[in-house]
């Protein structure tokens, strides 16, 4: 979100009052006790998957995709698992939108913040790439407690909402960009900022090649190799998961090397392959339920029919 962003007026219209309830049932929510929320996100991520069963047939698509190794019942067991990890991670973007952050709580650790150092010592911005985890939300929220974060974002399609996110955001994050404020987003890495960013999804907008992901063709954004080349920023991977006990672990990894190099279509493999790398730590916390292999380099198989 830009500064004249920030300065925007909230829609009233009757036509936004049914979301605007939905957002004050949301912020409600945020402010229930750790523990039941805890308790409520478990029972979400069940109901979301007895309910949501198209999305769970995408889920259970690309994991058969993704780990034709993993006999069927261990696959299932990962995507039960995602589902409860999809309910919890409600809670918590809810909590980090709307809701309080004590400063030791959540608890949570951060290694490599001298990869970060290491590259902002060279005068460089960094991108923060990073993949779909359900803890993504609170876990940008937690890093904002030691590094100024910028984002860029996809905005959501209600005035209201979107509205209500960017106004949240800006508690914790210094700017947050639309994937179509490309030049504000760039000017912040040549001014050495720091701007996170998630390109493992596929999307309809922007440059894409296909290229492996889980040793399947998958259409990818060229987003990095384009900002990287643009701005001179480092790129720079950033994990985060949920621990067991509800804590948060984040990291950090050293600079991609070499990075841009000439040709957009290897760096975007080498992307792809750091988003697999990230995603195998903890693959019951990503959000399998896109529809990540629909594009297809022949044009005519589709995977989710």
């Amino acid at each position: 979100m830009t500064d004249e962003n920030k300065k925007a007026s909230p829609p009233l219209s009757p036509k936004h009052w049914p979301i605007w309830v939905a957002i004050a049932f949301g912020w409600t929510l945020a402010h229930w006790p750790t523990r039941l929320q805890t308790l409520g996100g478990r029972a979400l991520g069940r109901l979301m998957q007895a309910l949501m069963w198209r999305r769970g047939r995408n889920a259970k698509t690309n994991l058969a995709l993704c780990f034709p190794e993993l006999d069927a019942r261990h696959r299932e067991h990962i995507l039960h698992d995602m589902f409860t990890a999809l309910g919890l991670g409600v809670f918590e973007f809810l909590r980090a939108w709307w809701g309080r952050l004590r400063p030791n709580d959540p608890a949570y650790t951060l290694l490599g913040m001298e990869n970060l150092k290491a590259a902002q010592g060279l005068g460089k911005g960094v991108i923060l790439v990073s993949a779909h985890f359900t803890t993504l939300e609170i876990c940008v929220r937690l890093l904002c407690r030691d590094v100024e974060i910028n984002g860029m974002y996809r905005p959501h399609e209600s005035d209201a909402l979107e509205w209500a996110v960017k106004k949240a955001r800006a508690r914790y994050t210094k700017q947050m960009f639309s994937r179509d404020e490309l030049r504000p987003a760039l000017r912040c890495l040549k001014q050495g900022g720091v701007l996170w960013f998630a390109p493992d999804q596929e999307t309809r907008r922007g440059e894409s090649v296909f290229v492996p992901f889980f040793k399947q063709a998958a259409s990818s954004l060229t987003s990095t190799h384009q900002m990287a080349r643009m701005s001179g920023a480092a790129v720079l991977p950033f994990f985060h998961k949920r621990n067991t006990d509800g804590s948060y672990a984040l990291e950090i990894w050293p600079a991609l090397e070499n990075f841009p190099g000439n040709d957009a279509t290897e760096d975007t493999a080498r992307i792809m392959a750091t988003m697999e790398q990230l995603i195998r730590r903890a693959p019951e916390q990503y959000l399998w339920i896109h529809q990540r292999f629909k594009k297809t380099p022949d044009g005519k198989s589709n995977h989710y029919s």
